[in-house]
């Protein structure tokens, strides 16, 4: 196994049980086993775990218990036999354009909104903060041991924290299984969350949304239902081109919530249009559910107010033109 791996305070509480008497218990569904901690009540009912292990269909394998967000939880790995579902009615292709204002646009014209459950409950959380820190909290370089009116404040924020995370959750499950239930061909980008969370200005909105966590989903559950998951190249410019003539434009500003074309002079409101041009993506030649698609080039105009050489040089892998002025 090799030398033992310590784990940093801060990482999630979990230990893992592999051997011993564990699993489900005969008197109800409402209690498991664990080693050594014995016979313990769960708030969910095992119910439909304990059928697939009466008729013989699913055997546990292992038990991992964890602390999140307040609370303790168990889980089972389970080896199950389950029948291949069958295939729904073919619905065709639908491109979802993800964001803040709202939570998905699909290219059928609907538009699903965003909850924010997180700004929802910030006059809450405000105030049980604002609670927690009138508290005496622990401090390890004096030895100041916390109070218990500060646990119990902290516990409140913690439950606070787990019911909005449950409340986005259920909602990604829910529009997740319908997108893969209702279509034959979903196509998602491939957004850089990190980098979108940089941003101050829209870092709470972003994180907010759970785009990861909705592709997350979207990947395992196509994949169950064998239904054909596209994702565009993470520079595609969806919201750049025309959905109409295909024309792309060298620069769009966030600001700008109705996308008109130059060209041909479409007009259509910007998540619907980013969302139009997923949907064409999945028609083009050669794209696969195991790749990444790309589109037209984007070329944009530059700046031509830019004169310097800023950028260039051995620090960037950049050589300077030939014949350029050495800067000052």
């Amino acid at each position: 196994m090799g030398f033992p791996r310590f784990r940093s305070k801060r990482a999630a509480w979990s230990c893992r049980f592999t051997t011993g008497a564990f699993g489900l218990t005969e008197q109800d569904r409402r209690h498991v086993r664990l080693p050594r901690i014995g016979v313990v009540r769960t708030h969910e009912s095992t119910r439909k775990l304990a059928r697939h292990v009466e008729r013989g269909t699913a055997r546990i394998r292992s038990a991992t218990v964890s602390f999140r967000r307040g609370r303790w939880q168990v889980s089972f790995s389970v080896e199950i036999t389950k029948a291949d579902p069958a295939p729904a009615t073919r619905g065709g292709t639908v491109g979802v354009d993800l964001g803040v204002k709202s939570l998905a646009v699909l290219s059928t014209g609907e538009v699903i909104a965003n909850p924010k459950h997180l700004e929802a409950a910030q006059r809450e959380l405000r105030r049980l903060q604002r609670r927690a820190a009138r508290q005496q909290g622990p401090d390890p370089r004096t030895g100041r041991k916390a109070s218990n009116r500060w646990r119990k404040a902290q516990a409140r924020i913690a439950q606070l924290h787990t019911a909005i995370a449950n409340a986005r959750t259920d909602g990604l499950h829910q529009l997740s299984t319908r997108l893969v239930d209702e279509f034959d061909t979903i196509v998602l980008e491939d957004l850089h969350v990190a980098g979108m969370v940089r941003n101050r200005q829209l870092a709470r909105a972003v994180s907010g949304v759970g785009m990861g966590e909705l592709r997350r989903q979207v990947t395992y559950k196509a994949a169950w239902s064998d239904r054909e998951l596209i994702v565009a190249d993470r520079w595609y410019p969806s919201s750049k081109t025309c959905s109409d003539c295909h024309a792309v434009k060298a620069t769009l500003r966030l600001s700008a919530r109705v996308f008109t074309c130059e060209h041909c002079g479409h007009s259509a409101d910007r998540d619907l249009n980013a969302a139009r041009n997923l949907a064409n993506l999945a028609e083009t030649a050669g794209c696969t559910s195991s790749q990444s698609c790309g589109a037209t080039e984007n070329e944009p105009a530059g700046n031509p107010r830019k004169t310097s050489l800023a950028g260039t040089g051995y620090r960037h892998g950049k050589t300077a033109p030939t014949g350029a002025a050495k800067a000052a």
